[in-house]
């Protein structure tokens, strides 16, 4: 099995999340089922059907993050190689159609925030950068077609 990259901010964050999921969460959704379940006959109720679903719905996040934290690496964010493109690094590009510059962070598929400029090096983008130095060319092929970039800089996240 593959293992996920995690940053430590992205492993942190699902750490809270699972917190929350298991003791707020659980709680309210179990206060639903209570509450739905004392208006009486569970075969016509939807209260009852729809905070089960949600219960459902629910343990199904539980679980996934769980095998998440189950089969995780961190990204070593204190490598100071900057030579090449990787999870972990920050990455300015020149898209060359426009001429316009962009920067991403480069982060496991559970980091990924595109408002942030972090994308994962499993997305089209990612993977088209990844392993590529200063002044390279790459292109990557995104829904809307190809897109083609020049790496102007790499940095340490």
């Amino acid at each position: 099995m593959k293992k996920i990259m995690l940053t430590a901010e992205g492993l942190a964050k699902m750490e809270e999340e699972l917190r929350y999921l298991k003791g707020v969460r659980r709680q309210e959704v179990a206060e639903k089922i209570k509450i739905a379940r004392s208006y009486g006959d569970l075969s016509e109720n939807s209260e009852y059907d729809e905070a089960k679903n949600e219960q459902a719905v629910l343990e199904a996040q539980i679980r996934d993050i769980e095998a998440t934290l189950k089969n995780y690496e961190l990204i070593d964010e204190s490598d100071e190689n900057v030579d090449h493109v990787r999870l972990g690094a920050k990455v300015k590009v020149e898209m060359l159609s426009t001429g316009s510059t962009r920067e991403f962070t480069m982060v496991g598929v559970n980091d990924v925030n595109p408002s942030e400029g972090k994308i994962s090096d499993e997305s089209p983008i990612g993977k088209a950068l990844s392993g590529h130095a200063i002044g390279d060319v790459v292109e990557a092929e995104a829904p809307n077609g190809s897109i083609a970039m020049k790496v102007l800089e790499i940095s340490k996240a």
